[in-house]
């Protein structure tokens, strides 16, 4: 069983790195996302703590339906169509849950524009992978602003899911994957949001805390192989990783600013690193292939490991 499992994870990312993100049609994160907002009005009514209660039982019901119905429904195709179709749907599903070429291509469309000098398209394209407005972002805010969303999604589009995966098979991935989908939609502090997704919030803080910490160390080690600054990138992520207002989130950003030798910079919010060097598309490229060698470092050194030890007790 445990061969199979890893194939399954080796598979799983072998194929995110060739063909990228499914349709939304066919993507299960897209499913999540359209029940998140089908159920949202229905939380907004009452008192703040009864739509605080609301919420939290949403969430709990969310991920406990990602969870419980991969459970089963792999169990059925195992129990149908034998391990071989078990480990091929497996595989697919796991895919679906990471986004290691998806990202890249994201923040390719932003470098393109900007290799065209078309800032325009480049802020429209950006808006797409970051929550700031990006209507008046000059080129170096958007360069940032692409870094930063390519180092903070390591975590939650990678690294996060394969922990998860690691520990709890497919189902925890799933799982892990309804909480991050609940906080990009209603996790935020905003009058409409603050009650009803106070809970998500606080559930996506809690599942992504270790993978992050992880995550930043394994940047420094995938810094040193691309030929970036290990030792300011630690000595960055040591010093600015809880600047920004996630607890989570300051931790890969701020490594690999130390990295690059660049500032990253939220108007208004935060600033990180120091600016040694002027952002160029060059910086871009090299924040891309951190992620993926830190991806890649993350399951060898961690995912393997842990799905021997968890196969063995679970």
């Amino acid at each position: 069983m445990i061969e199979e499992v890893i194939l399954i994870l080796v598979a799983a990312v072998a194929l995110d790195f060739i063909v990228g993100d499914p349709s939304n049609k066919v993507h299960p994160t897209a499913w999540i996302g359209r029940l998140v907002s089908v159920i949202t009005p229905k939380l907004r009514s009452g008192s703040a703590n009864v739509e605080k209660f609301k919420g939290t039982i949403a969430a709990i019901a969310i991920v406990s339906l990602a969870a419980l119905s991969t459970f089963y429904f792999l169990h059925v195709i195992e129990q149908l169509l034998g391990i071989i179709a078990l480990v091929i749907v497996s595989i697919i599903m796991l895919k679906s849950t990471i986004a290691i070429r998806g990202m890249e291509n994201h923040a390719r469309v932003v470098m393109d524009a900007l290799a065209k000098n078309d800032i325009v398209t480049a802020r429209q394209r950006l808006s797409g992978i970051v929550g700031r407005d990006t209507s008046n972002l000059d080129e170096q805010h958007i360069l940032s602003a692409t870094i930063e969303s390519v180092g903070e999604s390591t975590v939650d589009g990678i690294v996060s899911p394969i922990f998860y995966f690691a520990l709890f098979g497919v189902p925890g991935a799933f799982a892990y994957r309804a909480i991050n989908t609940l906080d990009s939609m209603i996790g935020y502090r905003d009058a409409y949001h603050k009650n009803i997704g106070c809970f998500s919030a606080h559930l996506d803080t809690i599942a992504n805390y270790i993978p992050a910490r992880i995550t930043a160390f394994l940047m420094v080690i995938a810094s040193k192989i691309v030929g970036a600054d290990w030792k300011n990138s630690l000595y960055i992520m040591s010093r600015d990783r809880y600047k920004t207002p996630s607890l989570n989130g300051g931790w890969p950003m701020s490594t690999i600013a130390g990295a690059l030798r660049i500032r990253l910079e939220k108007i208004g919010y935060y600033s990180l690193g120091e600016n040694y060097e002027h952002l160029t598309l060059k910086h871009c490229e090299k924040a891309v292939s951190i992620m993926k060698v830190t991806s890649l470092l993350f399951c060898i050194i961690f995912a393997v490991p842990a799905i021997i030890l968890s196969t063995l007790f679970w």
